[in-house]
């Protein structure tokens, strides 16, 4: 790895959240930061396959309820929306937060029928991030902006109140953009356009060659020495024995994406008791991997105990 890309030189460890009533969120927002996680994540449909609470929304309930540990969407699906809505909600939600939000985004498109209901067509979802992700970082810090592009035009308009001037982590700036996805495009995306990555389905060998080729085009694009966040987005099945983790993942995943799973849970999921998922998050933090998103595939609450008592302990020193 060149020195193109300033990695965080801490490890963190975050979790997803899978509450949808309030007090399930809260009590699992609230607890997540008592045991030590470093951040809160969600994901993000306007419609799916099974139940999903809209995100920002939610972020902004888990806000409320907690005071330090930082909020994030893995990944939230910005070609769905218009970036004026987002800028504002965004700006608002990382204001009353404190300086905690983390904007992850994503294309999307595995689920058709939600952008047929919005009416963007999925064909034109690259390009509308693309167009959108600059114009949100200007909303968020200038004024009057005006704006003719492809997909959005629109005269001078001023989105106040703007973002915390600070982050929580005391870095000044607006919310970090991260971008997810596996394909080769969504890594030069980044590098032209992002803060940060988030891998998603992605095996611990992998992880280097996608910093490589974001690193790669951050110099094609004159971002030299930039400050970049470094995430893996996993699903986690904490389980005794690996092949009883691995049937009851591939199963859950197989549900919620309606496809088979079994070849995928096998290849970029962490199953089994916590020393085999330690090892494995070890070979991501060598790859790179700054920042773990875990994605509970059981019991979310008695997972977090777990995690923070068997995983989290250990997470610091992984890259070393």
């Amino acid at each position: 790895m060149d020195e193109t890309l300033r990695l965080d030189e801490e490890l963190r460890c975050g979790i997803v959240l899978a509450g949808q009533d309030s007090d399930t969120t809260k009590r699992q927002s609230q607890r997540a930061e008592a045991l030590g996680f470093d951040s809160l994540w969600v994901g993000d449909h306007v419609a799916f396959h099974v139940p999903i609470a809209e995100s920002l929304t939610t972020l902004a309930f888990a806000a409320g309820a907690t005071e330090r540990i930082a909020l994030g969407t893995a990944v939230y699906l910005l070609a769905l929306r218009h970036p004026t809505h987002v800028a504002k909600i965004t700006a608002t939600l990382d204001r009353l937060s404190g300086g905690r939000l983390v904007l992850g985004v994503g294309l999307g498109g595995e689920f058709p029928p939600e952008w047929q209901a919005v009416g963007v067509p999925v064909a034109e979802r690259a390009s509308r991030v693309e167009e959108s992700i600059p114009l949100v970082r200007r909303l968020w810090s200038e004024d009057r902006v005006a704006h003719a592009g492809r997909h959005f035009a629109f005269d001078p308009v001023t989105i106040a109140p703007k973002p915390n001037p600070q982050r929580a982590s005391g870095a000044a700036g607006p919310p970090p953009i991260w971008i997810g996805g596996r394909a080769p495009a969504a890594m030069r995306r980044a590098g032209r356009l992002a803060d940060g990555y988030i891998s998603h389905m992605c095996a611990p060998e992998t992880y280097r060659s996608n910093l490589d080729t974001i690193a790669a085009s951050a110099r094609e694009a004159g971002r030299a020495s930039l400050a970049f966040g470094s995430a893996a987005f996993l699903f986690t099945f904490l389980e005794q024995r690996v092949e009883d983790a691995h049937e009851k993942a591939a199963k859950l995943l197989g549900m919620v994406y309606a496809r088979d799973f079994r070849e995928a849970a096998r290849k970029y999921c962490l199953l089994g008791p916590p020393d085999a998922c330690l090892e494995k998050m070890r070979a991501f933090a060598r790859a790179g991997c700054r920042h773990f998103i875990l994605a509970p595939l059981s019991d979310p609450e008695s997972f977090a105990e777990r995690v923070a008592a068997e995983i989290l302990p250990s997470v610091r020193t992984l890259a070393t």
